[in-house]
């Protein structure tokens, strides 16, 4: 029996579509190292999707995402004492805005032209995080999306299965009917769970704790880059 014809594609946002590691790094602190900026930006990064992961278990609603990043990053500072006292209010403040205006990597805004020209699918943002801040990355990046969901919109983390399928209703398509393009294993292991295809694209700044040898096996597609995304999709 054939599979049922892909009529749409949603994308997680940061670290998939938009480079953040450059936006956080550009924002701090001139006298910090850029290998000292690198590392604490991962680091931030890394602590904000263990908060993430621990409202999912203990089945929280969605916290603004400025909040979350705001507490990750007294986390982060409160390891890196050397650093601590560098940072004011007002400099943190910087920092959580940086989140707000990211590029996107090189070959995402022709990879998303070719799905809705070539393949005729519509395309959606569905990722955790704010509206408005969906809002300000489209803005800043020049990508365009039929729509944008949060997770302060549908409800729920992911990879809660209620992310999913509130946006598959959303939407009105069925899971084997759209394709999750992430460079978040847990993410893509959430939609697949919920009958979702799957496409991985590697990030160097994303999923630094997971094994890639074995998420190369794990999903539909394994992508170095979106380039040739729309060849990859019309194959499944």
């Amino acid at each position: 029996m054939s599979q049922p014809k892909i009529k749409a594609v949603f994308f997680d946002f940061m670290g998939t579509c938009l480079d953040w590691h450059g936006s956080v790094v550009k924002a701090l602190l001139p006298t910090i190292t850029q290998e000292e900026a690198s590392k604490l930006a991962l680091e931030w990064r890394r602590q904000y999707f263990l908060e993430n992961s621990n409202r999912v278990s203990q089945n929280l609603h969605p916290e603004d995402i400025d909040i979350t990043l705001a507490h990750t990053l007294e986390v982060v500072l409160d390891q890196s004492p050397e650093h601590q006292l560098l940072f004011d209010s007002e400099a943190k403040a910087k920092l959580i805005q940086a989140w707000h205006a990211q590029k996107a990597w090189p070959e995402v805004s022709e990879a998303i032209k070719s799905l809705r020209i070539k393949l005729g699918l519509e395309v959606f943002v569905h990722a955790n995080g704010t509206t408005r801040l969906q809002l300000d990355l489209t803005r800043s990046s020049g990508l365009d999306f039929n729509m944008l969901f949060s997770s302060q919109l549908l409800g729920s983390y992911k990879p809660n299965p209620e992310a999913y399928q509130v946006g598959l209703q959303l939407v009105k398509l069925q899971p084997e009917e759209v394709v999750l393009v992430a460079a978040h294993a847990y993410d893509l292991r959430g939609a697949k769970k919920c009958g979702l295809r799957t496409v991985y694209v590697h990030r160097w700044t994303d999923d630094i704790d997971e094994n890639m040898d074995e998420v190369r096996g794990e999903f539909d597609a394994f992508l170095d880059n979106m380039d040739g995304l729309a060849d990859v999709i019309a194959g499944l």
